[in-house]
């Protein structure tokens, strides 16, 4: 990984989810390094003690990214604050474990809601501001359950290949404007991710589900445990933003890059075994 001095390369930046995990990691090493950072939560007053800043480039905004306007209102405010909005960061976002059957419609809307729709709210509310400025880098936190998906995560998964598929056409979409994209996927880190407070459980499951119920049980035991440095993910996060060229998928973890090869390579195998189907769709002549 390319190291860069950002300390004189000031930018300003939107992050949701900051008061916790990733999103808190980055903020506090941008603010650190002399950024301006407007970040987002649900809790204010729990944001404003995580980061336990009243610096003046320091925004903290308590935001729905849920609800349009709320979204709207806390960019209208970054700008007024810092006259220009550079880099987004969406961070935000929660796991949901168990398997179709088990989740309940408002389990899953949930999941999506602040996932894929509270993405996809702050994209749309942050577009206005880097196309007049004919700049910007959206950076989009996806998981490689977005790719590599494991069982008893059905819901989640389906959130993150939406965060994977959006963001590699909005990267098209906006290029011409300047704007840069780029979707991040990491594997196990040692945040929050796996208490209460970032992992839902269906309320309702099943017994007959044994596998997802095995899988469960392994990946709650991992908290605590996980292999990934956080601060190490956020540093390089804040690096691809100074890239001049940076990647449009990235993944983050030794365990992310393992499991998206295996995919690939057992994506490539199932393509090739029907290729000869898949060809011969056209109308005879």
């Amino acid at each position: 990984m390319q190291n860069i001095n950002i300390k004189n390369n000031k930018k300003t930046w939107f992050i949701t989810g900051a008061s916790k995990g990733f999103g808190l990691s980055l903020v506090k090493q941008l603010l650190a390094q002399g950024q301006s950072v407007a970040a987002t939560s649900r809790n204010l007053a729990e944001l404003v003690i995580a980061v336990g800043s009243t610096a003046d480039n320091f925004l903290p905004l308590e935001v729905d990214l849920a609800d349009e306007d709320s979204v709207g209102c806390a960019m209208h405010k970054t700008k007024k604050a810092f006259g220009r909005i550079d880099v987004v960061i969406n961070n935000a976002g929660y796991g949901i474990g168990g398997s179709i059957e088990e989740l309940t419609d408002d389990e899953t809307r949930g999941n999506f809601n602040v996932n894929v729709f509270g993405t996809l709210n702050v994209i749309r509310m942050v577009m206005p501001y880097m196309r007049y400025q004919q700049s910007g880098h959206i950076i989009n936190i996806s998981s490689i359950a977005g790719f590599a998906p494991g069982t008893g995560w059905s819901v989640y998964a389906a959130t993150k290949f939406s965060i994977e598929g959006l963001s590699t056409v909005l990267a098209e979409d906006v290029r011409e404007f300047g704007i840069k994209v780029t979707v991040v996927a990491p594997g196990a880190f040692r945040t929050s991710f796996l208490t209460p407070e970032s992992l839902t459980i269906a309320k309702n499951p099943m017994e007959e589900y044994k596998a997802v119920r095995t899988s469960h049980d392994r990946y709650l035991k991992m908290d605590g445990q996980q292999a990934g440095d956080p601060e190490k993910a956020a540093a390089a996060i804040i690096n691809v933003a100074y890239q001049e060229n940076p990647p449009l998928h990235l993944l983050l973890g030794a365990d992310a890059y393992d499991r998206a090869m295996a995919q690939l390579e057992k994506l490539e195998k199932e393509f090739r075994f029907n290729e000869e189907l898949s060809r011969s769709m056209a109308y005879s002549a």
